[in-house]
């Protein structure tokens, strides 16, 4: 599950609303051990997802950094190589 969280920190461009609330749902599904809430944890797991992609979002914003941006296509192939000598082809 936690696979799926990525870095969202100085790239170009910049991070989007629902790259943050994506990984704030993995973040969620992660510490719960749910993929899907039930019906009588909705409400928490959905509100949840809320405040941690709030909380991510000004975090994000907030950060400063000398580094030059991060190419996000060239930071995917980076880790497409990485996975497949990790598991093969």
């Amino acid at each position: 599950m936690c696979r799926n969280i990525k870095t969202l920190f100085n790239f170009d461009p910049p991070v989007t609303d629902e790259e943050v609330r994506a990984a704030s749902l993995q973040f969620v599904r992660k510490i719960t051990g749910f993929s899907k809430p039930s019906k009588a944890n909705e409400a928490a797991f959905m509100d949840a997802i809320d405040e941690i992609a709030a909380i991510s979002a000004r975090l994000l914003h907030s950060l400063d950094t000398n580094a030059p941006p991060k190419n996000r296509e060239e930071e995917a192939a980076k880790a497409k190589a990485r996975a497949a000598e990790r598991f093969g082809d």
